[in-house]
């Protein structure tokens, strides 16, 4: 084990955060009106008596960006937690699946699930992560069948009161960022650091998000409105859920 250099990760940091925020970018810029106008929900927005095209554009874009930037900045820190322990443990990022991270400490195996926050998955989505845990010591042990395998999984923010989970451990938060690194500060310590020319960033990314709502303001009206102005929901709820004139595969 190594004394973390905090420089490191500033350094890190600073050289790697202007990735997130060219992804979040990058997925407005992507962004088609017609692919998450049929993944919502038109008779939520009848109800909740939506009356302007901005009103939905806005709302659909304001519920992509909330998505994708929780997933962005996950892995984002996944790669971060990996590069620390890197540092203090020698660990890797593991090229198993569903593993995250592996390492050695006081004569463990260490195999590391990184998720954003403790409230992440449903039970469907936690089972399928204990799956991954037995299947990943299965194929650890076949090369040596002694091995003490511990595993983890770790949740960048949080808290957990209960870490111990039977067959796995859960940190969170202080938790998470000590196991990784051997300091019980890290996790405010590495708070600074991700504002590095965080305004000016930003900036960028706002101008973008208005352009992306302008645009699909005016295809929205263009395309959903009738000529009054009014928002046309028969059109709009044809667009997100006819069956056209084919038949439902099966259907008699």
């Amino acid at each position: 084990m190594k004394t973390l250099d905090l420089n490191d990760v500033v350094e890190y940091v600073e050289n790697r955060i202007k990735i997130f925020h060219d992804k979040r970018i990058a997925s407005l810029d992507d962004l088609k009106l017609s692919t998450v106008l049929k993944r919502k929900n038109p008779y939520l927005f009848k109800a909740k008596n939506v009356l302007t095209a901005y009103e939905i554009v806005s709302g659909i874009i304001e519920a992509h960006i909330s998505s994708n930037e929780e997933t962005v900045f996950g892995d984002w820190l996944e790669n971060l937690a990996v590069f620390i322990n890197e540092k203090v443990y020698g660990g890797k990022k593991s090229g198993i699946t569903g593993i995250d991270l592996e390492f050695d400490h006081n004569h463990k195996r260490y195999i590391v699930s990184i998720k954003s926050g403790p409230n992440w998955g449903n039970a469907g989505q936690i089972k399928k992560m204990k799956t991954d845990f037995t299947t990943a010591k299965k194929t650890l042990r076949t090369s040596n069948s002694q091995m003490n395998i511990v595993a983890v999984n770790g949740c960048c923010y949080g808290k957990c009161r209960q870490p111990d989970k039977g067959n796995y451990f859960k940190y969170c938060g202080q938790q998470f960022w000590e196991f990784i690194s051997g300091n019980a500060n890290l996790y405010t310590e590495i708070i600074e650091p991700l504002g590095h020319k965080a305004k000016e960033r930003n900036d960028q990314f706002l101008q973008s998000r208005a352009q992306r709502i302008n645009k699909f303001t005016m295809e929205f009206a263009e395309n959903y409105c009738k000529e009054s102005g009014a928002i046309d929901w028969e059109k709009l709820v044809k667009f997100n859920s006819s069956a056209s004139t084919s038949k439902t595969k099966n259907q008699p």
